[in-house]
């Protein structure tokens, strides 16, 4: 029989074909992995949250939005290899009305990336007028859905650029001011009225942006959320003006710039974009309308705090105001605002302890006055002064400040709420308050001197010192004191080998070195001095064993002065057996205050978050009591 070979050769490679298929698709199979073009991969919800809230503004990447109208709009490549040139493409598209709200989001969040990474500031300008454009779109134009994540995106990319885009060509330091600016696809012209730049009888300057600025040294952070570049700004005096309000120079004011673009997104139609600059001293919460909306101003008041306690020269005055030397100059014991004067509102000074300073009151001030309830009913000054000298003439430097203060601030006695003074002391500086709310009579004199003041010889100038540090008159202006961590009845390491030793180091100002020869080279036989033969130091003052302290502990507070103690203890247990490290309890106890509070602590509790709850919690209460 005849076979066919072509027939059986072609069924063969018919036969063939499958299974070359097959095997081509387990190679290529194998090849990927078992991969596919599109899947999932588990991750934990932080990660996922992540992904889906990143942005320029936290991780350099684009956020989703953003990249889904570079996507849609086929762009994802060109921007990738020519950012400038697709920003430009979308902003023609926006500007002929093919792009929608969709678009000028994503025109806010490139232009700013782009601007990083160049560090063109035309582009920060337009990050911050797309974004604006967003938030506030004019006329005939749909605002965001409050519940849409690109409006606080916005919002901060508005915050950021406008701070960026006005800071100079040679600093960090913002510089507020009209002009016109380059953008990248034209011009912005501002206008800014400079009157802005006055603050009270002074003007601001060096405009930080709050954004550069890592707070360190406290708890908590408060900020106060909303539109406009937070800044904090220096002060100077005004040429001519005569400054009476004692702020210091070293402070700062958080202030919040902001731009506004009438109908912005008809602007943008155009290469000429207006809008007004706005400088606002933003003390606390503030709104501003914009197209008929009330909208909050950016507020970041714990970098102004820490910027202020940062530059303030508090930190040397600890030790240098604890050793001071001999011959010089006396040192100023100084009262500070932060802010100036408001009429209507409470005083409440601070007044910091041995070897301390102002700047200790950080954390309690950065709470209370980030609450609404005691912003708006009190002001803070702070108290500072050489805690070495004796305790007698600090308190008259204190009692004299407040006294100037008041005349100074309202001479006419017309602010009633600036004679319901409140008083922090801590350690010491409770020790200067209690001397405020006290008749002393012949008491504290009694502890210097067996005689009369009338009967010692003395130069007039001594004389009248002796009077003003010794016989002591309630301030009839204190309504409120609150001790904290004070030793009453002195500290039972102001008595020991240690403190001794270092008190001879401290050193006296000039006029008490002057009073001490006057005292002993008449009057030696009729003083009741230190075994020293010398003016106490506040150590001498403050040990158990002494007669100035029990003296002073003797005195009962004026009439009508309510008192608050606030005492700390380290450890757990009947506090009557434990103490601070400094103080013990028995010694800071005393009788007859309206309360009591123990808080679990060492010495320097003014930090501690349930010290802060209970003079929140007094504060509120002297702010309705008659």
């Amino acid at each position: 029989m005849t076979i066919d070979r072509s027939t059986k050769l072609g069924r063969r490679r018919t036969a063939t074909r499958p299974r070359t298929i097959v095997l081509l698709a387990v190679a290529i199979t194998t090849a990927t992995a078992c991969g596919t073009p599109v899947g999932i991969t588990r991750v934990d919800p932080d990660t996922a949250h992540r992904m889906l809230t990143a942005s320029v503004l936290s991780t350099d990447e684009l956020s989703t939005p953003t990249r889904n109208v570079l996507y849609r709009r086929g762009i994802y490549e060109a921007y990738t290899h020519e950012p400038g040139p697709t920003i430009a493409s979308l902003h023609r598209a926006l500007a002929t009305g093919s792009a929608g709200r969709d678009d000028i989001c994503a025109l806010a969040e490139l232009s700013f990336q782009h601007a990083q990474r160049t560090r063109d500031r035309s582009y920060y300008l337009a990050a911050a007028i797309y974004a604006y454009a967003f938030l506030f779109p004019g006329p005939n134009h749909t605002t965001p859905d409050v519940l849409d994540p690109r409006l606080r995106l916005a919002a901060d990319l508005y915050n950021r650029g406008l701070a960026e885009g006005f800071i100079g060509a040679d600093s960090f330091e913002v510089r507020p001011r009209e002009g016109i600016y380059p953008l990248p696809f034209g011009t912005l012209t501002v206008r800014f009225d400079a009157e802005q730049l006055r603050w009270g009888r002074r003007r601001l300057d060096h405009f930080v942006p709050v954004a550069d600025l890592a707070v360190t040294g406290m708890k908590t952070r408060y900020r106060w959320p909303g539109v406009g570049a937070p800044l904090v700004a220096g002060t100077e005096p005004l040429a001519g003006e005569e400054v009476s309000d004692f702020v210091e120079p070293w402070a700062k004011v958080p202030v919040t710039l902001l731009l506004t673009i009438p109908d912005p997104r008809r602007q943008l139609e155009s290469t000429q974009v207006e809008g007004t600059l706005q400088l606002d001293a933003a003390l606390e919460p503030k709104t501003v309308t914009i197209d008929g909306r009330e909208v909050p101003l950016e507020i970041e008041s714990t970098a102004s705090l820490a910027y202020t306690l940062a530059e303030a020269p508090v930190w040397q005055q600890e030790i240098r105001g604890f050793l001071q030397k001999v011959g010089v100059t006396d040192s100023k014991a100084y009262l500070a605002a932060l802010q100036p004067y408001t009429a209507g509102r409470v005083p409440v000074v601070l007044v910091h302890g041995t070897a301390s300073s102002a700047g200790r009151w950080a954390e309690m001030l950065n709470e209370l006055e980030n609450d609404p309830r005691i912003h708006s009913r009190y002001q803070f000054w702070l108290f500072t002064y050489d805690t070495g000298n004796p305790i007698a003439y600090s308190s008259m430097l204190f009692r004299q400040a407040l006294t100037d203060a008041l005349q100074r601030l309202d001479p006419d006695g017309r602010d009633p709420e600036l004679r319901r003074m409140v008083l922090i002391g801590h350690s010491q500086g409770g020790l200067l308050a209690k001397m405020a709310v006290i008749d002393s009579g012949e008491v504290l004199w009694d502890t210097v001197s067996k005689q009369p003041l009338t009967k010692l010889t003395l130069t007039r100038p001594s004389s009248e010192l002796l009077h003003r540090m010794m016989f002591v008159q309630p301030l009839p202006f204190v309504r409120r004191v609150i001790f904290l961590a004070t030793p009453q009845h002195g500290s039972y390491l102001a008595g020991g080998w240690l403190a001794n030793q270092v008190a001879r180091f401290v050193t006296l100002p000039t006029s008490l070195v002057h009073l001490s020869a006057d005292l002993l080279t008449a009057n030696k036989d009729a003083l009741v001095l230190a075994s020293s033969g010398q003016l106490p130091t506040s150590i001498d003052s403050m040990n158990p064993t002494r007669p100035f302290i029990r003296a002073l502990a003797s005195i009962p507070v004026s009439p009508g002065v309510a008192t608050h103690s606030i005492i700390a203890v380290e450890k757990e247990g009947p506090p009557d057996r434990e103490n601070d490290g400094v103080v013990a309890y028995t010694s800071a106890h005393v009788d007859g205050v309206e309360s009591e509070y123990v808080v679990h602590s060492g010495h320097s509790c003014q930090g501690n978050p349930s010290t802060i709850e209970e003079v929140r919690r007094i504060l509120l209460v002297h702010a309705v009591a008659n």
